[in-house]
């Protein structure tokens, strides 16, 4: 008879999720989901308030990557008020985006991709986490966690917040930046820059090498990419055009406003979160190598931009492209396009802060409340972000729409869990160690399940199992 296999919860991911397996009569894997059960239906009780609040409740849908929505909130209220900010506020908010980019990188490559790598996939639970990093390489360990405090620091003194950030208002940034503050900042970027050079030597010595037939087989799958580029192609992950690259490597480019021209959303009774999916392809699938199939997050961004205007990680991306080609499909290769966006990150820090511009006391404009419709999109550490609010004559909300990056995966890491799972169980075999690689394949695209602004159409689903001492269900509630 089949078999149902349950992982839960998935480790080492922001949010909660959990992984059916199933089974089929000879112990093969027939089927296998990734099932979401968050909600926080921000879409919904978000209408009716001034759209200025914005940037500051959005911050509140994830502790873990609040800057992201911050900045995606704050440019979608610019164009509602049909304001630029002043070079010195939207470089403020560049500078913001870098230092938190760094700060997440490193969490994902270290705490929580790291183990898998360091401690191998087979290790057994109480040492495949952070606590294990901290036994194998104390010193990395250290200097992991004093950098990624010190990114916390920065955006203290940069935003006023380290986490649930206000700074960022419509029309520009609400605290011009201190020279004195300029000083202190430097060498604290120029740390991170180091550690940033040291995790990729790192990486590419002792960690990749030893994982490439992994690199090469598990999760594999076949899509299209979108990510954000500046006008000549460059990589840019706070400003630019949308390009959606398909897996042949034609591509097409598009305004963020322009969006529900490109990206439909569809939904599945068995997870809270959207399929977001290229409309112009065809309909959603989910199957590997569909057509409307598209990935986002750091591969996708690689691998959509024609060049990176950083010299040090210009010269991994040609080293990354001469060894995978472009577009680059194998899913684990997330991790290594991560330490190439971390290093990438350092120097923008470094540059910005380098700018004298960046003082300048002129950060913001003044806003007037009308009836608009307005888009804001940057890239989050997690793949493309994209805010859109229409407002009323008094500036209230009447719509809210967020494509969040997570959501933007949905289809790829369900589609890679099934591969993977179908890899490795045969015959009804398994183990701990066969487990978590089916996990690895989830943590690869580091998703912010707290930030996958679920499916809330008016049928929340909602299922109680009632179960006695004896451990047996005796009844089940549903709505």
């Amino acid at each position: 008879m089949g078999k149902t296999l349950v992982i839960q919860p998935v480790s080492r991911i922001e949010g909660h999720a959990k992984i059916t397996i199933q089974l089929d009569d000879t112990g093969n894997v027939s089927d296998a989901r990734v099932n979401v059960i968050e909600l926080r239906g921000f879409e919904k009780f978000c209408v009716g308030r001034p759209v200025e609040e914005m940037p500051r409740i959005t911050t509140r849908i994830c502790g873990v990557c609040p800057m992201s929505h911050h900045l995606a909130a704050a440019k979608a209220n610019d164009a509602v008020f049909g304001v630029e900010p002043p070079p010195a506020g939207k470089k403020l908010r560049q500078l913001c985006n870098s230092i938190a980019y760094m700060e997440e990188h490193i969490l994902h490559f270290f705490i929580l991709g790291g183990p898998d790598f360091v401690m191998g996939p087979s290790a057994e639970y109480p040492v495949r986490n952070v606590i294990g990093i901290v036994g194998a390489a104390p010193e990395i360990a250290k200097q992991v966690v004093r950098v990624r405090h010190m990114c916390a620091k920065m955006l203290e003194i940069v935003a006023g917040k380290s986490i649930h950030p206000d700074a960022a208002v419509p029309g520009g940034f609400s605290k011009p930046l201190q020279k004195e503050e300029r000083e202190a900042l430097l060498p604290m970027a120029q740390e991170a820059l180091e550690l940033a050079k040291f995790s990729i030597k790192f990486a590419k010595e002792s960690i990749f090498p030893k994982y490439l037939d992994a690199v090469k087989t598990v999760g594999t799958m076949t899509s299209g990419f979108l990510g954000t580029v500046a006008k000549d192609g460059a990589l840019d992950l706070y400003d630019g055009i949308l390009r959606m690259m398909y897996s042949d490597g034609t591509y097409e480019q598009f305004e963020a406003k322009d969006y529900t021209d490109y990206i439909g959303e569809h939904v599945e009774d068995w997870t809270y979160l959207k399929f977001p999916y290229a409309k112009r392809k065809g309909p959603w699938a989910l199957e590997d190598n569909a057509p409307s199939l598209y990935r986002v997050n750091t591969l996708a961004r690689i691998n959509v931009c024609d060049y990176i205007p950083t010299p040090l990680a210009q010269k991994e991306l040609e080293e990354f492209r001469k060894n995978f080609g472009r577009p680059a499909q194998l899913t684990l290769l997330y991790h290594w396009a991560r330490l190439i966006e971390l290093l990438y990150n350092a120097e923008m820090a470094v540059k910005l802060l380098n700018d004298p511009e960046i003082t300048s006391r002129e950060t913001r404009v003044k806003v007037t409340p009308r009836a608009a419709r307005g888009v804001g999109c940057v890239e989050a550490p997690r793949g493309t972000l994209i805010h859109d609010y229409t407002t009323d004559e008094n500036g209230l909300l009447t719509h809210v729409n967020l494509i969040v990056a997570t959501c933007q995966n949905n289809s790829a890491i369900n589609l890679s869990v099934r591969q993977a799972a179908k890899l490795l169980i045969k015959d009804g075999k398994y183990d701990q160690g066969t487990l978590n690689t089916v996990e690895m394949t989830i943590r690869a695209y580091d998703p912010c399940l707290s930030c996958a602004t679920h499916r809330l159409d008016g049928a929340l689903p909602v299922k109680m199992d009632i179960v006695g001492p004896d451990g047996n269900l005796i009844e089940t509630l549903t709505n």
